[in-house]
């Protein structure tokens, strides 16, 4: 499968030498209204050409510059003419670049809040208070400046906090502007976005739409067509409703009932793209098939693997139906295929599988249009609700490839998902009609295979267990549990014992993301 090159010229160009942070960045560069984009050193230069930035950002790194295996970023970067941020390890490379020094920071090292005092508060630090609180973590320092360089702030054991070079606009930062932690770090990244580099401000969701409507007509031409699984998710419902505006019903969309889907799932879908939005929507009812080959199976593994073989070979199958169709329409997000650089400093690209599944197969011979492809999930939920998708499918909390298999603990059996889709419907219900959603990432039940004893009706019961999963998250690498209201929480209890049978205790799940994960398998 081919995968031709979107986005747009000019913005922002991020250098990640392995941060932590470096979405982070890309991400408050955004939020400003400027494009921004992530390359890895080893193709810095390649992807300036490409991109034609207004300015550079040096991200930080967990190696130290002067280590011979360090990330390689060649220093003609820095004669391109554009402004160039360095921040923390950036800081260091730029320092290094353009003839200063770093060493071992020994007792100089800072981790955690710092408070930094602004001593020339004029352009990079403008507007910023003179002494306040930045989110410090190196353990290497800037020992001397190069040429041109001058102090704009220090701290207590940091003499070189914010350095800067006016002449060719190169600036320097020890500290983490992108996190909360540093309270005049918006400030910052927009005094060098905006006034040090004058990035234009044009990447809006209504912009977003319109280039990206225009992108698809001219990748899939005026007669080309394209074939989509749509899974009623974000991502792939934000992706199809911009395809179909921009070729209309020359997309073929299948939507493909595993029987793993939540209550009401399915009527839904069809009930939006086919009859709202008027889409050629395929529906394929292979749950019989799904859960035929997982009976028996325990490994959670073995589950995914199964249940993406067969995704694969069902589209497949349905794809052959479209024989016009040479485009493979998918709702693949910026952070699915961003390269990145590992901690020991080499490149690694990070991409997804399909549905979180499995990959689909190369042989398809089809090119892609993934209009999401150099998008972050809020920003696909924001262009959403500019063309007008309900607030229900734009807000709608994560659900997982496998659906309900990986909630159902042990061997998935269709006795076991009537009482888990139930107790699930349940808990979303009680959790939305308090508001309490907008604050979560996830909030589900999960089935536990685990009798005990129960009383019901005067008789002993020994039914299964109903655990109550939520969480709150920014990008589903961490997680908190969340603690709902006790009025809720005794509601949806009640609930699910009196109207669920095959549930004899519920119990709440209060582990965070590490050490657990959000999902049960």
């Amino acid at each position: 499968m081919s995968q031709p090159h979107s986005g747009p010229s000019g913005g922002v160009l991020i250098v990640d030498f392995g941060a932590q942070y470096c979405q982070l960045i890309a991400r408050r560069v955004r939020e400003l209204g400027v494009y921004s984009r992530i390359t890895v050193p080893e193709r810095a230069l390649f992807t300036f050409e490409h991109m034609r930035p207004d300015a550079v950002i040096l991200s930080g790194g967990p190696r130290s510059v002067y280590e011979h295996d360090a990330p390689q970023l060649d220093a003609a970067i820095l004669q391109k003419g554009v402004p160039v941020l360095g921040i923390c390890y950036g800081l260091q490379w730029l320092a290094q670049h353009s003839g200063g020094l770093v060493t071992p920071a020994q007792s100089g090292a800072e981790y955690g809040r710092t408070e930094l005092e602004v001593t020339d508060a004029a352009d990079l630090l403008a507007g910023c208070r003179q002494r306040g609180i930045v989110w410090m973590s190196h353990g290497d320092k800037v020992a001397k400046l190069g040429p041109g360089f001058l102090v704009l702030a220090k701290s207590e054991p940091c003499p070189f906090a914010v350095v800067g070079d006016r002449a060719r606009r190169f600036f320097g930062l020890q500290f983490h502007p992108e996190v909360a932690h540093t309270e005049d770090g918006a400030i910052m990244l927009k005094n060098f976005v905006l006034g040090i580099a004058k990035c234009r401000t044009d990447w809006n969701p209504g912009n977003i739409v319109d280039n990206k409507v225009a992108a698809v007509k001219k990748l899939v031409g005026h007669d080309g067509e394209v074939v989509m699984g749509l899974s009623g998710g974000v991502d792939s419902s934000v992706a199809a409703v911009i395809i179909h505006r921009a070729i209309g019903d020359r997309l073929h969309c299948v939507f493909v009932d595993n029987g793993l889907l939540r209550a009401g799932e399915r009527d839904g879908v069809e009930r939006l793209f086919r009859e709202e939005h008027h889409m050629d929507l395929r529906v394929v009812d292979a749950s019989d098939r799904f859960l035929d080959e997982l009976r028996g199976v325990t490994d959670p593994e073995r589950k995914r693997k199964i249940i993406g073989r067969i995704f694969i070979e069902v589209f497949r199958q349905e794809a052959k139906r479209c024989r016009k169709a040479h485009f493979l329409g998918q709702g693949t997000l910026y952070p699915d295929v961003i390269e990145s650089v590992a901690a020991h400093g080499g490149a690694t690209s990070t991409i997804k599988s399909h549905h979180n599944v499995g990959g689909l197969p190369e042989d398809l011979d089809m090119t892609l249009v993934e209009p999401l492809r150099d998008l972050f999930k809020d920003e696909a939920r924001a262009i959403g609700r500019t063309m007008g998708l309900p607030a229900s499918l734009v807000d709608r909390q994560p659900f997982p490839g496998p659906g309900l298999a990986v909630r159902c603990l042990g061997e998935v059996t269709r006795e076991k998902l009537v009482p888990l889709r139930a107790a699930d419907k349940i808990v979303r219900e009680e959790i939305e009609a308090k508001g309490l959603h907008k604050g979560l990432w996830q909030y589900f039940a999960v089935h536990v295979p685990q009798k005990t004893v129960g009383v019901k009706g005067d008789a002993r019961v020994y039914e299964d267990i109903c655990v109550l999963r939520v969480v709150s998250s920014q990008d589903a690498m961490t997680a908190d549990w969340e603690l709902l209201p006790v009025d809720v929480l005794k509601r949806i209890s009640n609930r699910i014992l009196n109207e669920v049978k095959g549930f004899s205790r519920v119990c709440l799940d209060v582990s965070s993301k590490p050490p657990a994960t959000i999902e049960w398998e």
